[in-house]
């Protein structure tokens, strides 16, 4: 028997992919430098400078923080020293107790972005799934209140702190609880509106369905849906934990006591004393303040995208 021989492939007619990539460059005319820096060398030049221009202060605050001289002005040629008595310095002075300032940030931080995300995911879900009176003024009563920031209520704030400590101590002034209760006064508003745009896009059919089979609105939260907008629940626990890390009006005006600070408070102490001003400290306790912050985002970048975008549209 006669056997037809091989049909020849597409890679096989054309040659190897390095063959097809020569012809492919002989067939299409070389761009002219100038245009090509007209469409496409510009873009390079300008994201380049973005680049240099986001991360020389991440840089210089890393330099500065292993000079040694104790000055900023030692600091001016990245990386001329390299040491660490700036991070030992940091962690062994007994007057201010860094590694206690960074556990409160952790614990207020912390708690405070999850209790952020579970109440705001509930009144989310009762806006979104719900229909009862005064559900549209509602949302937009939380909207425009948070039109007003907190930082206009620091008086109002304070006053209330001290009225609530002669009744429940461990609630009122310089006490992590009580400032997490400050916090968490303003977790809803943009959070839920947010969140609320989130929830619209997962289909009714699917709480229906699960109605059907005798589940009730608590079984549906908990076991389905949460599941379904995690990544809006990501974004909204990264930027309250950020923000909550990063605040220092309302918790510099309710802490007072060295024990109690938090990061924000206790690195502007380095710098705020004319007589005993530290920078490169003060940096050194930055860089560290900076690691949870950016180990959260790397562990949620995954979320980010899709938490900001998918509740913007129905």
């Amino acid at each position: 028997m006669s056997t037809m021989p091989p049909i020849p492939t597409d890679a096989q007619a054309v040659g190897s992919p390095s063959d097809a990539e020569r012809i492919a460059r002989i067939r299409q005319p070389r761009m002219k430098p100038g245009r090509w820096i007209a469409e496409i060398g510009w873009r390079h030049v300008v994201g380049l400078a973005v680049v240099v221009f986001a991360t020389f202060p991440l840089v210089y605050v890393l330099s500065a923080s292993l000079n040694p001289t104790g000055t900023l002005t030692g600091s001016n040629v990245l990386f001329r020293e390299i040491s660490v008595e700036n991070y030992v310095e940091l962690l062994s002075d007994p007057r201010r107790p860094y590694a206690r300032w960074f556990l409160n940030t952790m614990v207020v931080g912390v708690i405070t972005s999850l209790a952020t995300v579970f109440l705001g995911a509930l009144a989310a879900y009762a806006f979104s799934r719900m229909r009862f009176t005064g559900r549209r003024v509602g949302l937009l009563s939380l909207l425009l209140v948070q039109m007003f920031p907190q930082l206009l209520a620091v008086v109002a704030i304070y006053l209330l702190m001290q009225g609530l400590g002669d009744v429940f101590p461990i609630l009122g002034l310089d006490s992590l609880a009580g400032l997490i209760l400050v916090y968490l006064g303003g977790a809803l508003g943009v959070n839920t509106y947010l969140m609320y745009g989130f929830f619209n896009t997962v289909p009714a059919s699917i709480d229906e369905a699960a109605k059907i089979d005798g589940a009730g609105h608590a079984r549906i939260f908990f076991t389905i849906i949460l599941r379904l907008v995690a990544p809006i629940l990501a974004v909204i626990g990264l930027l309250s934990f950020i923000g909550t890390t990063s605040e220092f009006v309302i918790s510099s005006a309710l802490l007072t006591s060295p024990d109690n600070l938090t990061l924000a408070i206790g690195l502007f102490r380095y710098v705020s004393e004319e007589t005993s001003t530290n920078y490169p400290v003060f940096a050194a306790g930055a860089v560290l303040a900076a690691i949870p912050v950016v180990a959260l985002f790397l562990y949620l970048q995954r979320y980010i995208v899709a938490g900001l975008t998918a509740g913007s549209v129905k």
